[in-house]
This record gives structure tokens, sequence and C-alpha cells, in this order.
């Protein structure tokens, strides 16, 4: 645990001390998003463009992060066990990109249509069954989600393929 901890406190001590636009805390065995990050980073959130809490243990994340890092591009959430966002995401004006893959959504995380920035969204390796193409097709910058290892309905990916306007990847066969 110690280790962890410190591995953390490396990370972020590197981030603000180099002025980095990212934060990579991926593989540092989180539970959840350290409160203490918020703190120490207060001076450099605006410059901070992609955040990484990639392979970790995280359950939940809180829509502080979301409120905090308003200039995020890229957010990576691979492999985690989130089951959803809260509604906060949905106010990243400036994400293109979104990593939600091997995690534990068994439904579509619809804030994600609210930000028109977004272009690509990776839910591959989730239980997710169906996506809201209506509300995706609104979406103005959306060019490709990845649905792969998905246990999507083959009927249900045959009746909307000729109606999509970005590029929808799946496991199946259409």
């Amino acid at each position: 645990m110690a280790e962890a901890v410190a591995k953390v406190a490396r990370r972020i001590n590197a981030t603000v001390e180099e002025e980095k636009d990212t934060l990579d805390l991926s593989d540092c065995k989180l539970i959840s998003f350290p409160e203490g990050v918020f703190k120490v980073l207060r001076s450099v959130t605006e410059n901070i463009h992609v955040v990484s809490l990639a392979n970790n243990e995280i359950k939940a994340i809180g829509s502080k992060l979301f409120s905090t890092f308003t200039q995020l591009r890229e957010l990576d959430l691979e492999g985690n066990a989130l089951r959803k966002l809260p509604d906060a995401a949905g106010a990243l004006e400036q994400l293109k990109s979104i990593n939600l893959a091997r995690n534990t959504f068994s439904i579509f995380p619809e804030t994600l249509a609210e930000i028109q920035t977004l272009e690509k969204i990776n839910l591959e390796g989730n239980e997710i069954t169906g996506i809201p193409v209506e509300k995706l097709s609104t979406m103005p910058a959306l060019l490709s989600i990845n649905m792969k290892s998905n246990p999507l309905d083959k009927d249900f990916l045959a009746s909307i393929q000729s109606s999509i306007k970005f590029e929808l990847l799946t496991t199946n066969e259409v």
C-alpha cells in the first residue's frame, strides 16, 4: 500500500513541477480518485488536458473530477469497475476522447451524448446491450464508438446500421 501511495505522490509532483499537461495515475491500485490530488493540483488544473486512471480498482468517479479538470481533451478510465458516470461528465466542453473499456457498464452512459466535442468513445469489453442511437446521432463531432465485446443484439445492430453517422465497431458481423 505504501508503495502505491508513493507512486501516486511521485506522479502528482512530477505533473506540478514539470508543468505537464498529463496526469497519469494508471496502475496505482486506486479505489477512488484521491481527494488530496485536487488540492495539490489546484494551481495547474487548467493546464491538464489528459487524465489517465486506467487499470485501477475504481468503482465510482465523483463529479468533482469533471468540475475540476474542465480543460480535459482525453480521459482514460479503462480497466476499472465503473458502472456509471456522474451527470457532471456531460459538462466537459473540450473532451475529444474517452476510454471506458473493460469496466462494468451495463447501460450506455448517455451523459456522453451531451459532450459536443467528443470524437471517440471506447466502451469495449463491458456488458452493454444497446446504444442510444438517436442521441448519439446528434453529436456533431462523433467519429467512432468501439462497442466490441459487448452483448449487443444482432437484430438491433442490423436495424441501425444504415442510420448512424459514425463508425460503430462491434464484434458481431452485421
